[in-house]
């Protein structure tokens, strides 16, 4: 058996997030099974923009960022990067790019979305309004970032193609 100081600070950050998306993942299920689909969406997308506020301003305590505003794109980069270090591991199978300016890329392998995954797995697919770039458009309103999303957020990409990806494009 391991004890915590021998588990990795990765092995510490994937435990966590697989239990967090768990369980977000059965509050999701159950709701979707007692409430239909419609009302599992409303709720969760309430629930994501009522937690992202509190989540942002843990982020920015726990990584030491003492100004009012994110003012540049490389400030935002900085600030991201390390975020995205604790919030977005691996196994959700996304990659985040900021290498161009003012964008912060996204794209998902093929097929292999965890929440598409999972919402497939569930048989809510069909009607299943993203979550997860939604979380991240509710992260940035909540650090008061200027941005448009392209494309537009609304359903599961994956269900009509292969992949899923798009831009945050910000105004600083």
């Amino acid at each position: 058996m391991k004890t915590l100081e021998e588990m990795t600070r990765e092995e510490i950050v994937d435990l966590l997030n697989r239990s967090w998306m768990t369980h977000d993942g059965m509050w999701f299920y159950h709701c979707f099974q007692a409430c239909g689909i419609e009302t599992a969406n409303r709720v969760n997308k309430a629930a994501i923009g009522s937690l992202a506020p509190l989540e942002m301003a843990r982020m920015k305590k726990a990584l030491g960022f003492t100004g009012d505003r994110i003012q540049s794109f490389a400030e935002f980069r900085e600030f991201f990067t390390a975020a995205a270090r604790l919030c977005i591991p691996p196994f959700m199978n996304g990659s985040m790019d900021t290498s161009r300016e003012n964008v912060l890329h996204w794209e998902f392998a093929p097929k292999n979305c965890f929440a598409y995954k999972g919402m497939k797995r569930i048989g809510a697919i069909d009607g299943y309004e993203c979550g997860v770039i939604y979380r991240l458009a509710c992260w940035f309103d909540a650090l008061g970032l200027t941005y448009r999303a392209t494309p537009e957020i609304t359903g599961c990409r994956m269900r009509t193609g292969d992949t899923c990806g798009g831009d945050f494009v910000f105004t600083f």
